[in-house]
């Protein structure tokens, strides 16, 4: 399909998606939602309804915790299950309510999060046999922001080992289907979560990523991430099996950020989790500055469709081309050539350079002055993305190479994938994830609709530093423009 066929395609499905959901009763006022509807709302909808006492806090909890039980058999995403203290925090959530108290903005919604993460009288094993049996003593600081904000956590959701793949299986929990087709992979490491979204098991969720593992389960699985600018949201209570909670440090290139059902949860998200850690509380301060947008007439767009240091799927790159020639007929000023004064390859090279330091055994003997070496080559490269967002407001660009491919689970220095017909290996997708990575950049995947064979493809929109409210709104605009999540058959 050439990128005006793809144009027409989106909206066309946009039209189809929201003319069903108007048959069902979603957008209308004349009858009260089937339960059913209730799983693919946005959290902020959700929230809205407990606040207004048309769904109570255990009500729903029960409704979510129904779903899993019928559906998640063979998804396989929500593999920690804590259903029964969940309810007693539901239970107290209306209780709360009942005596007019004031309420957080996730008052009383259930909600899981990512295996990798600490939550006090569950297992945190990354995928690890040995580390099955290990079990958190305190919640993470994501887990306590959302807590802090009224959320009922009913379990967590699965990954694959260590957090390494761009599919979600490993010798504890099993494998992580795609709801859109359970051959498939949900993506890669946050895959759970993604597909949980997906399938309509829970209200919102939470991911971490260092080589795209927000991004790409986000892609595969049709709904919206954000990885946020690298330092804004603490990482404590998100460590490797055996490593002590340590609120002065974050990982270089990693961190953490939502993954949710609509631009607006993500909003919401980032409002609650953003700010200080422990350690730099007393005189750091988060202040990130407004959306440089509220309309797409007059945006600065720029659109990398392709590149020869990772080709994409040609849907996927004459996706991203329609999306700017939709950009362009709502009055955004699109350029399919800007890009930052550097090399790409040597973007990627300095980018798996230091990601594989951070990886890699310490046997192998990766040195400081080699890190600080590709260190102060990142600081030209910051510098010249730093010029280019002074012309331009956002970037789009493909998120991975391909639609969620069929599950793969051999030699994995061994896989590949096959890309417009020519087999490509297996991490050479990780370029698209670098670009936003190796520089702190924020970035922002939305649902684009489904591809000719009817899965997900998902874009990434990065902004410069600090620039999350840009990327999330325009993933807003985006949705009214073009629609955004669409529930896969079969889950209602």
């Amino acid at each position: 399909m050439h990128a005006n066929e793809i144009e027409s395609y989106i909206r066309h499905t946009t039209v189809v998606l929201i003319n069903g959901l108007i048959m069902n009763g979603v957008t209308g006022t004349p009858r009260a939602e089937a339960a059913e509807e209730l799983g693919f709302l946005s959290a902020i909808e959700l929230a809205g309804k407990l606040r207004r006492k048309e769904v109570g806090a255990e009500e729903l909890a029960r409704y979510f915790i129904g779903r899993i039980e019928r559906y998640d058999d063979k998804v396989n995403a929500v593999v920690v299950r804590d259903f029964e203290r969940a309810l007693a925090a539901a239970k107290e959530a209306d209780k709360t309510l009942a005596r007019g108290r004031k309420l957080g903005p996730l008052h009383g919604l259930p909600m899981t999060i990512k295996e990798s993460y600490d939550i006090a009288g569950l297992p945190s094993s990354w995928g690890v046999p040995d580390a099955a049996q290990e079990i958190a003593q305190v919640d993470s600081a994501v887990v306590e922001g959302f807590k802090n904000a009224g959320a009922v956590f009913l379990g967590k959701t699965n990954v694959p080992y260590m957090l390494g793949d761009f599919q979600s299986y490993n010798d504890v929990y099993g494998t992580t289907n795609n709801p859109w087709d359970l051959q498939r992979t949900p993506g890669g490491s946050s895959g759970g979560s993604a597909a949980a979204l997906a399938a309509g098991l829970t209200g919102l969720e939470s991911g971490s990523d260092i080589g795209g593992s927000i991004r790409n389960p986000a892609h595969c699985c049709g709904v919206y991430g954000h990885k946020p600018t690298w330092g804004i949201v603490p990482t404590l209570g998100h460590e490797p099996p055996g490593q002590p909670q340590t609120p002065q440090y974050q990982e270089d290139l990693s961190v953490v950020g939502p993954m949710a059902r609509s631009p607006e949860d993500l909003a919401v998200s980032l409002d609650i989790l953003g700010g200080p850690n422990q350690f730099n509380a007393a005189g750091w301060r988060l202040a990130l500055p407004p959306s440089r947008m509220n309309s797409l007439k007059g945006l600065r767009v720029a659109v990398w469709p392709d590149d020869p240091v990772a080709p994409v799927d040609s849907e996927f790159a004459a996706r991203v081309e329609a999306i700017g020639n939709i950009l362009e007929k709502a009055g955004a000023r699109v350029s399919a050539t800007a890009r930052p004064a550097f090399d790409a390859k040597a973007v990627d090279d300095t980018y798996l350079g230091i990601l594989n330091g951070i990886t890699s055994d310490p046997a192998a003997g990766f040195t400081f002055y080699e890190y600080e070496a590709l260190h102060e080559q990142r600081g030209f490269f910051r510098a010249q993305w730093q010029q280019f967002f002074r012309d331009w407001d956002v970037l789009v660009t493909p998120t991975t190479a391909t639609p969620a491919f069929k599950q793969d689970q051999s030699d994995i220095n061994a896989r590949t994938l096959t890309v417009n017909g020519s087999v490509q290996p297996y991490f050479q997708q990780m370029f698209w994830a670098g670009l936003a990575t190796l520089c702190y950049l924020p970035s922002t995947v939305f649902p684009t609709g489904p591809s000719s064979s009817g899965l997900p493809i998902g874009l990434q929109a990065i902004g410069a530093e600090f620039d999350d409210r840009t990327t999330i709104e325009f993933a807003r605009l985006m949705a009214r423009e073009i629609g955004g999540y669409q529930p896969p058959g079969g889950y209602a």
